[in-house]
């Protein structure tokens, strides 16, 4: 999955040998005398050669990186007892005599303009040197693993952990970018994350002036493959660009979130090649976070998203007051990850289901982002970035006002709708007069975040663009009792460790995606997002998936586990995470974002993951799309009420879905969605005891 970028450093100019790849990888030698780098290792058994001291003071220890620029070394700074990083910015297998005075003078402004550059998420270059044919940067020696070393221990990370690095990236672009200065080779490999989340954008080994020629190698263009940005290899290319470090912070914004490059290819003319027959990659983890990573991955540079308008998305994503809701006109332009919207065409409700089950769900919007296409082709399928960016100038020049006139219900920026409630206190969407209003009132369009790979409960259906299940049945009848038709209902994907950041963004109103209610989940941590529940609508036991057939152990139960030491997989910031190795499970070195990648990991002969943990009725979904591949334990101790979770601030809301659930419970529906979804997986005939609405007693 991540095949580049791994290698541990301890500087910020480091960079891995297979990292560095060009458009050719063989770089041709030069006409004049090779020029002798002074990391060059002595030949096998011959005496070390005295240590080089550049400048008569860096004194070079030991290589900490190496690339196509050539080596990064740790120094000894004599003049001020510190350590520090030094790397040369030439490469000197490229230069020849006819272009060694050309190159120098190059290399000396570029190492000037980098060394002006002051901001805590750029590393901090202390001095340039020039010495035998070399213009060399010293820079600060960072204590820190870089975001390639994350996500090979992780995958992937968090959408709240991916959007606050890729604003800190961004920050420290801009502030790259406002000395005319482009990196070029924004990766997760040139980024550093210190323990305190501290982001630091490091290797300025071939950064260059913004317009600079592009081929300064062996007629290639510089950089790593799956970075590079299309229009690096037009004709009349204008060279690098900060519109092509934007396409890279991109792609570094997609592999953080999604566990992968979204085009794949060892060389240049794959990647590329990629890039040019789907544009749109395909983004199932990404959130509110997909119309940042769309509007960076613009194939045209024109019309690709700003930075300016990025850092304000990426602070809506994580809440940031500075900039309150300025993404929300750009995500009309790309919707977020599989997202259903509503059609206004069929508001009419549907009946709640009757014993034959729930009558067939009207054909629901295409499932991935790439559907916002407009008949005018590529280019013409972005122009709302234009006036995203407008709408953005406009909210950071109203400041203050701006921000009273919204209202905390406003979900999407309107101004009508803000001024429709009066007199609100602190419940979002309550009427000052004492009057009872209904959600629907001010929230024309029911926003649900739901699951999209538990078949049974909540799946999404590639041959039909539908979500199917006994989720979305519930959430239907909810929307039903709320006065909501079913061309009024959104669905929006949400993984098992991003649903109470999608409540918190405000992306959606409600989760009915097997939430399981917790005590730490209503409370939670400082720095953290509480939820509130309504239910439980349903009563999950606990167990665990195993191969069918495992040609390293035998499995009968879950004692076997313990006694075993099998690695359990299970989905971050699930209940399982933390309650199985205080019962002595063994845990997986690092947790996937959703139960069905633990599902992937444990299909994978060569997986070391044995185990999944969830609840039955996930895994009894599991089993039957599996059919002879995997099957289920006994159950565990314990069990996991699904409660259908909102913000804790909406109290009007939650009383509306309580008495929904209510009348679901009591009557005839729950029933039938049971039987119609789940009941064929549990191989029972009798629903199971219905759960008591302990989080709706007080309503």
């Amino acid at each position: 999955m991540h095949n580049e970028d791994r290698a541990g450093r301890a500087d910020g100019g480091a960079e891995e040998p297979e990292d560095r790849r060009s458009v050719d990888d063989s770089r041709q030698q030069g006409a004049g005398a090779p020029q002798h780098w002074p990391g060059t290792p002595p030949p096998h058994g011959a005496p070390p050669s005295p240590r080089t001291v550049i400048d008569g003071r860096y004194e070079l220890l030991e290589p900490i990186g190496s690339g196509g620029m050539g080596e990064v070394w740790k120094a000894h700074d004599r003049r001020l007892r510190r350590f520090v990083a030094v790397k040369g910015l030439l490469d000197k297998n490229a230069m020849t005599p006819a272009t060694q005075t050309a190159a120098l003078q190059r290399a000396r402004r570029e190492a000037e303009a980098i060394a002006k550059i002051e901001h805590q998420n750029v590393v901090t270059v202390h001095d340039q040197v020039e010495n035998d044919n070399q213009v060399w940067i010293v820079m600060k020696l960072l204590e820190a693993r870089s975001l390639g070393d994350l996500l090979s221990d992780d995958d992937v990370l968090a959408v709240p952990r991916a959007a606050n690095i890729g604003l800190q990236i961004l920050q420290g672009l801009r502030a790259v970018h406002a000395a005319s200065v482009v990196h070029r080779d924004v990766k997760p490999g040139n980024v550093l994350v210190r323990d305190d989340g501290l982001a630091i954008l490091v290797d300025f080994g071939i950064a260059t002036f913004e317009g600079a020629d592009r081929v300064t190698r062996s007629g290639s263009v510089i950089g790593t493959p799956s970075y590079l940005a299309p229009e690096l290899f037009a004709p009349a290319s204008p060279g690098p660009t900060p519109a092509s470090d934007l396409w890279a912070l991109g792609i570094t914004l997609y592999e953080m979130v999604e566990g992968r490059l979204p085009f794949a290819g060892h060389e240049v003319w794959e990647v590329q090649e990629n890039v040019r027959q789907s544009p749109d990659p395909a983004l199932r983890y990404a959130g509110p976070l997909a119309p940042v990573i769309q509007g960076l991955l613009i194939t045209d540079p024109q019309e690709r998203l700003d930075a300016a308008t990025a850092e304000a998305m990426l602070r809506e994503v994580l809440g940031d007051p500075a900039v309150p809701n300025a993404a929300r006109a750009a995500a009309a332009t790309h919707p977020p990850t599989a997202v259903s919207p509503p059609n206004p065409s069929t508001p009419a409700p549907v009946p709640a289901p009757g014993p034959a089950g729930p009558p067939p769900a009207p054909a629901q919007a295409m499932h991935t982002p790439s559907t916002a296409r407009a008949a005018g082709g590529p280019s013409g399928r972005y122009r709302g970035w234009k006036a995203a960016a407008a709408v953005v100038c406009a909210a950071l020049l109203a400041g203050a006002g701006w921000m009273v006139s919204q209202g905390d219900g406003d979900r999407d920026g309107g101004g009508d709708r803000a001024g429709s409630v009066q007199g609100r206190g602190d419940d979002e969407g309550s009427a000052g007069s004492g009057s009872q209003a209904r959600w629907k009132d001010t929230h024309p369009t029911l926003e649900i975040g739901v699951k999209d790979d538990q078949p049974g409960l909540s799946k999404f259906d590639e041959k039909t663009r539908t979500y199917k299940g006994y989720d979305i049945d519930l959430a239907y009848a909810i929307a039903e009792s709320m006065g909501y038709g079913r061309g009024e209902v959104a669905f929006t994907t949400v993984a098992t460790d991003y649903r109470s950041t999608a409540l918190k963004t405000k992306q959606v109103d409600l989760v009915i995606a097997s939430y399981s209610i917790t005590d730490d989940r209503k409370t939670a941590a400082p720095g953290g997002y509480s939820v509130d529940f309504a239910g439980p609508y349903y009563e999950a036991s606990r167990g665990f998936l195993v191969r069918e057939k495992s040609s390293k152990y035998t499995i009968e139960d879950s004692s076997d586990l313990r006694a075993l030491d099998v690695e359990v997989c299970t989905a971050r910031d699930s209940t399982y995470e933390k309650a199985l190795p205080k019962e002595g499970f063994t845990m997986a070195k690092s947790q996937p974002n959703t139960y069905q990648d633990c599902l992937d990991k444990l299909l994978d002969p060569k997986s070391d993951v044995y185990a999944v943990a969830s609840d039955d009725i996930i895994l009894a979904g599991y089993v039957k799309a599996n059919p002879g591949k995997v099957r289920r334990l006994e159950n565990i101790e314990g069990a996991e009420g699904y409660g259908v979770a909102m913000r804790p601030d909406t109290r009007p809301l939650k009383r509306e879905v309580c008495s929904a659930l209510r009348t679901i419970l009591d009557g005839r529906i729950w029933e039938d969605m049971y039987k119609e979804n789940l009941s064929g997986l549990m191989g029972d005939k009798n629903t199971p005891g219905r759960p008591d609405l302990t989080e709706c007693e007080d309503f």
